[in-house]
């Protein structure tokens, strides 16, 4: 295990957070939950709260054309 990770403190980019070794907490049992959840949702979360690198996560996992990030 790499212990040289670094906080990705306002990073909300997900390739750039898991190819330049930032640490990142996988979590990925929730896009099964929010694909039950149905077509409109609504992230009631403060501030700084990850929200954008959580959609950019999703785009990554759902997009076809995105190459795999080791």
């Amino acid at each position: 295990m790499n212990n040289n990770l670094k906080i990705p403190y306002g990073i909300s980019d997900f390739k750039r957070l898991r190819s330049e070794g930032y640490y990142f907490v996988d979590k990925p049992m929730y896009i099964r939950t929010l694909e039950l959840c149905g077509s409109f949702l609504f992230f009631v979360r403060p501030r700084r709260f990850r929200k954008s690198l959580f959609l950019s996560m999703l785009r990554c996992y759902y997009d076809l054309a995105e190459e795999a990030i080791p």
